[in-house]
């Protein structure tokens, strides 16, 4: 347990690392741009990926409150602390768990289901990951994903994602080319663009939306 744990906070290490250099690069002219996820703005997305730092933080400590997501936020540096504090959170727990005798910590309590604790740290990297690329797709100043981060996400996602979630939280599985990067591979398993020729870099921004786009009843994740 201990050591699945652990390989889960190095992969979502690698993913913060990731949003970091993207988030860098967020302005306040960007933040009514369009992004991959359906009818959601930047400020929507950027609120939406607090939303869930504070989530996955809270899951160490062992139970989620399932309760509806705050107004949205916009502050980059508050998403920058937030991502400090959540790896913070799990190293500390992965530790304690190697602590532990037996099979260590029990499952993480969401709602009324129970979630191994390996299994949530990892998703957290996914969302967090794939979030961050649509900031990047965003503002058209990401980075392609590093294909050794995505093809450890490919393994998370085709575990994570229920084919019930197409058409409500994912679109469609998307054709890459055979030589597709695995950066390219995730994106298009999770109903994203990959770019040119399935290389999984960026094509530069969508044109800005006026307003604020509520959560959609489309496509968030």
């Amino acid at each position: 347990m201990s050591r699945a744990l652990d390989g889960a906070v190095e992969l979502l290490d690698r993913s913060l690392a990731y949003a970091r250099g993207t988030l860098a690069d967020v302005t306040e002219a960007d933040l009514d741009r369009r992004t991959p996820c359906t009818a959601w703005t930047l400020r929507a997305l950027l609120g939406h990926m607090e939303d869930a730092l504070d989530a996955f933080t809270e899951a160490a400590s062992g139970v989620v409150e399932v309760e509806p997501p705050p107004p949205a936020l916009t502050r980059v540096d508050a998403l920058r602390e937030k991502a400090c504090a959540l790896l913070a959170a799990w190293t500390r727990a992965a530790r304690d768990d190697g602590r532990a005798t037996g099979d260590g910590r029990g499952p993480v309590a969401v709602g009324d289901a129970g979630l191994a604790g390996p299994v949530l740290v990892a998703a957290a990297a996914l969302e967090i990951t794939v979030h961050a690329w649509d900031v990047g797709r965003a503002t058209g100043r990401g980075r392609a994903l590093p294909d050794d981060l995505a093809r450890g996400l490919l393994a998370v996602a085709g575990v994570v994602v229920d084919p019930a979630d197409r058409g409500v939280r994912f679109g469609p599985v998307r054709a890459v080319p055979d030589d597709a990067t695995y950066g390219a591979q995730l994106l298009a398993f999770l109903g994203r663009d990959p770019g040119p020729a399935g290389t999984g870099h960026l094509a530069g921004p969508p044109p800005p939306i006026s307003g604020e786009a509520g959560t959609p009843d489309g496509l968030a994740s």
